[in-house]
C-alpha cells in the first residue's frame, strides 16, 4: 500500500472518498505540530529578545526554529519506523509545512498585534500572555484546516503509515 492509501485505510471508517476524522484527532495533530511550533517560537522569541535583535529579525528566526522543531519532532517519529532520512524528511515536509506555515503567519500576527509585546523583556509578563495566546489563538484556528487535510490523506495522514501508535 502507498503511503496516502495507508493512511486512508487508518482514518477511514465510512465507505466514502473521505476519511472521518474526529476533531480529537485533528486536535492532536495539531497539538504535536504546535508543540514544535512552541519549542522554536519561545527559543526565536528568548534568543532575539535577549540579544536585542530587531522584531522582524526576532520573528523571522522565530519562523525558521518552528519550522525546525516541527519538522525534526516528525522526523523523530518517524525515524524510529527505520526508513533512511531523505524519506523521514520527505515525510515530515508532507505532514507539517502547511501546519506550520498557517501556525506561524497567526502566532506572529497576534504577537506583532499586541500593543508592546515584541519590546517587552523576557521577565514580562505581557511577553509571555501575549505568547502564550498566540499559540493558542494558532491552535484553534489550525485544527479545523488539519482536520479537512487529514480527511484528504495530506498534512499529518502521511505519517500514520509510519507509526500506529500515536
Amino acid at each position: 500500500m502507498d503511503h496516502q492509501t495507508h493512511a486512508g485505510h487508518d482514518l477511514e471508517h465510512g465507505g466514502g472518498h473521505r476519511a472521518v476524522v474526529t476533531w480529537a484527532a485533528a486536535g492532536q495533530a495539531t497539538l504535536h505540530c504546535l508543540t514544535g511550533c512552541a519549542i522554536g517560537e519561545v527559543l526565536g522569541m528568548v534568543i532575539g529578545t535577549a540579544f536585542g535583535l530587531h522584531n522582524a529579525a526576532t520573528v523571522l528566526l522565530s519562523i525558521a526554529l518552528a519550522f525546525v522543531f516541527g519538522y525534526a519532532l516528525t522526523m523523530r517519529g518517524v525515524l524510529r519506523a527505520g526508513v533512511g532520512l531523505r524519506t523521514a524528511f520527505a515525510v515530515a515536509l508532507a505532514a507539517d509545512t502547511v501546519s506550520i506555515a498557517l501556525m506561524e503567519l497567526l502566532d506572529n500576527a497576534v504577537i506583532v498585534a499586541i500593543p508592546g509585546a515584541m519590546d517587552a523583556g523576557l521577565t514580562s509578563t505581557l511577553f509571555w500572555t501575549s505568547l502564550a495566546g498566540s499559540l493558542l489563538v494558532a491552535f484553534l484556528l489550525t485544527t479545523p484546516v488539519n482536520r479537512l487535510m487529514i480527511s484528504h490523506g495530506r498534512g499529518h495522514a502521511v505519517v500514520h503509515h509510519y507509526h500506529h501508535g500515536h
